[in-house]
């Protein structure tokens, strides 16, 4: 008979075979994301805790985003998922720091920044990568569509 994991259940795993720690920056995703990762039994093991940086203020404060990069590109771009991550790393010391940021609606989209649009970096010891994403959906799917790529693009660097 086969198990089904669920994909947190997936990552936790592949983080404590590891021996990997994680951390989490969440804009848009209202904390749903270490929600998320702390349903699984265990998860202490791994997971060292989050930061919901909703206000600019935060990001710039707590996660070390630079306030230039900020005012040039908007909370919504690939620097901040990047600077996010990093910076949630640094901040708890992890192996790992995700950062996610987006717009999920239904208002403060624009035409360049559209409702749905979300940026999700990832942050380690050999350097940082980025992912945009163009989620549909009503602001709850949005948040949940942005946790599932958290995950899965967090799953697929645990099996490089």
């Amino acid at each position: 008979m086969m198990v089904h994991l669920e994909i947190e259940e997936e990552v936790g795993r592949l983080l404590a075979g590891r021996g990997l720690t994680l951390a989490v920056a969440e804009s848009c995703t209202g904390g749903l994301m270490g929600h998320r990762i702390t349903s699984v039994s265990g998860s202490s093991a791994y997971f060292l805790g989050g930061i919901i940086a909703y206000s600019d203020e935060v990001k710039t404060r707590e996660l070390g985003v630079v306030p230039e990069v900020l005012g040039r590109e908007g909370a919504v771009s690939e620097s901040i998922a990047e600077q996010m991550a990093a910076g949630i790393r640094d901040r708890f010391r992890a192996d790992i720091g995700l950062g996610i940021t987006g717009i999920a609606g239904p208002g403060g989209g624009s035409a360049e920044k559209p409702v749905g649009l979300v940026f999700i970096g990832l942050a380690d010891s050999g350097g940082r990568r980025v992912c945009r994403f163009n989620f549909c959906g009503d602001r709850m799917s949005i948040k949940k569509s942005s946790c599932q790529a958290a995950l899965e693009m967090l799953r697929k660097y645990l099996k490089e």
